[in-house]
């Protein structure tokens, strides 16, 4: 176990001047870091935010000299103190990209975690080879020696059990115990400075949380310098002590964590604390009486339940039983209505979503679904074939809009599909109709004459839209629909959602892990953990004054955007056997 380090908290670890990385693609250049200037400070924490493509991921990029192709550094100083000459500062802009001074550095010096560890580690070595290789790569140690090291580390970041996991495959692992198995491989040479590109940003807040503690808890053990990228306002006040606000690659306000979120100076940081404050409080739209009669019920799920087949034997282990995504779930969707649905990751919420779309066929229960001019019908039962005329009065939104949408499919392609599936309209008239969804969704009508790649990710969701709704459908199923966009965006998407619901009558089943968005959209939120709906009720009530224990679990784990309430909060962790 290392010893607590004792240096000055104001010791210069890296500093960053006048750093330029530019992407030539031939046609012309994009100026992704432009000019920045940072400094990071051993004991503190520098959190990095800005939208998309404001240039935080390149930054870190640049520091660790591992730009993607077409992009390279053309200017500026990347000082890391003490690892010249004499203990003198290394420019590491000037380094060999492939070199073996700046591999020997990667990792030693400065550690890395990225946003997806699913992509980050080998899913064809154990989690322990894939430790003990780091450790070997820097440290003259044995392979035995590298695995008490590797071993002693698993239980430093708190994996359960770490004898046993050192020997666990990556997809074996939650999300958020591969997100803790990479910062152990990141810290295992206990570098000076440990880059966390947007580590939390695809965990629930209960794993989010743990992680933040993790990680506040090993900086103080190790005394390291932590750049943290997020967008997310909330973390940035629970861990920052230093903020650079990033936009169009330039440094636009740069600062302590209270002057940054109480005396914002430039324009777009107070734009971006003005969108995390909207998500804070209902919105203006939500909750306005739908044209209908709201107490007729559009949907009616009862005892609904999915599981999937149990995993085969895998080099020797014993075969796994069968999984129960779903567990008796019920509820009802009044016509008009927005129904949240929330829980960590795990709980059953995307699946219960793709049941209730017949995406996937549930193991027993109802799902009747009531159209405006029919009887209700048990959608459950029913073959795929006779489930699809339906889909054209329920629909779905998906999470990612970068993967949701055919790369080789103009918009007008894309919007247009579901119009052409159904026989809805044809030839001249088709082209009008998709320039009235685009401009409704708040898109130019030259727009349809692109491709997606063209869009950014919020306009991408936006297309995602305009094609849920071409056929006016009645019933919406958005899965996780605003997770992928900036907190700038969130309010915005959310807002157009809730304002073509009043116009067109359209009730929502609205899947998320994020409580703000739930708070900010629905009239009703149903809590879910493990395959159960363990808590029901109006979105206010269940907030302000939870009843179940897992739900205190969930509120009090979501990080406040005020600087002041931290440590204030206090976390209420959730004990499987208080399940009834």
């Amino acid at each position: 176990m290392a010893e607590r380090m004792t240096s000055e908290p104001n010791d210069i670890v890296l500093e960053v001047k006048n750093l330029s990385t530019w992407f030539d693609t031939g046609r012309d250049v994009l100026k992704a870091v432009d000019g920045i200037d940072l400094t990071l400070r051993r004991g503190r924490t520098l959190c990095v935010v800005g939208e998309s493509g404001s240039g935080k991921s390149i930054t870190a990029r640049s520091i660790l000299n591992i730009v993607p192709k077409p992009g390279r550094i053309i200017g500026g100083e990347i000082l890391l103190h003490g690892a010249g000459p004499n203990g003198a500062a290394l420019n590491l802009a000037a380094l060999d990209p492939k070199g073996r001074q700046i591999r020997a550095i990667r990792g030693r010096d400065i550690g890395m975690i990225f946003q997806e560890p699913m992509s980050s580690l080998s899913p064809v070595h154990t989690i322990g080879h894939q430790i003990v290789e780091a450790i070997r790569l820097h440290r003259p140690m044995s392979r035995a020696q590298a695995r008490v090291r590797a071993i002693e580390m698993l239980a430093q970041v708190k994996i359960p059990r770490p004898e046993q996991s050192f020997d666990s495959y990556p997809f074996e692992f939650s999300g958020g115990m591969r997100q803790r198995a990479m910062t152990a491989m990141a810290l295992v040479c206990e570098p000076k400075l440990l880059i966390a590109d947007e580590p939390t940003t695809a965990l629930d807040v209960t794993t989010q949380a743990e992680i933040l503690d993790l990680m506040k808890g090993l900086q103080t053990l190790h005394g390291m310098a932590l750049m943290f990228i997020t967008h997310d306002m909330g973390v940035v006040a629970e861990i920052a002590d230093d903020v650079a606000v990033m936009y169009r690659g330039k440094v636009v306000e740069h600062g302590p964590v209270n002057d940054i979120f109480f005396a914002p100076q430039h324009a777009y940081t107070r734009q971006l604390l003005n969108s995390v404050l909207a998500l804070e409080q209902r919105s203006h739209l939500a909750g306005k009486t739908a044209k209908s009669n709201r107490d007729d019920a559009i949907l009616d799920v009862s005892n609904l339940s999915m599981s999937f087949g149990g995993r085969q034997p895998f080099f020797g282990r014993k075969q796994e039983g069968p999984v129960k995504a779903l567990d008796g779930v019920s509820f009802s969707l009044k016509r008009g209505e927005t129904l949240g649905i929330v829980g960590e990751s795990g709980s059953g919420k995307t699946t219960l979503g793709r049941c209730i779309m017949r995406i996937l066929d549930p193991t027993s229960g109802r799902i009747v679904f009531k159209g405006r001019d029919s009887a209700g019908v048990d959608l459950a039962p029913l073959p795929r074939s006779a489930v699809k005329p339906y889909w054209r009065d329920m629909r779905m939104i998906f999470q990612d809009p970068f993967s949701s949408l055919n790369p080789r499919m103009t918009v007008l392609q894309i919007v247009a599909e579901p119009l052409r599936n159904h026989g809805i309209v044809h030839g001249p008239e088709l082209e009008e109709r998709v320039a009235e969804l685009l401009q409704r969704v708040g898109l130019p009508r030259e727009a349809m004459r692109r491709y997606p790649h063209a869009f950014s990710g919020g306009q991408r969701q936006r297309i995602g839209i305009a094609r849920a709704i071409a056929l006016k459908p009645q019933l919406i199923v958005a899965d996780e629909a605003t997770s992928a966009l900036d907190v700038s965006l969130r309010a915005q998407v959310l807002d157009l959602l809730l304002d073509i619901g009043q116009e067109l009558d359209m009730s929502y089943v609205f899947i998320s892990h994020d409580i703000g968005v739930i708070r900010y959209m629905c009239d009703r939120v149903a809590v879910m953990h493990r395959g159960r709906i363990v808590e029901l009720g109006e979105t206010q009530s269940v907030c302000d004054d939870p009843q179940h224990a897992y739900t205190r679990s969930l509120i009090s784990a979501i990080p406040k955007p005020d600087p002041r309430q931290r440590g204030r909060t206090t976390r209420i962790r959730y004990e499987l056997e208080t399940t009834p």
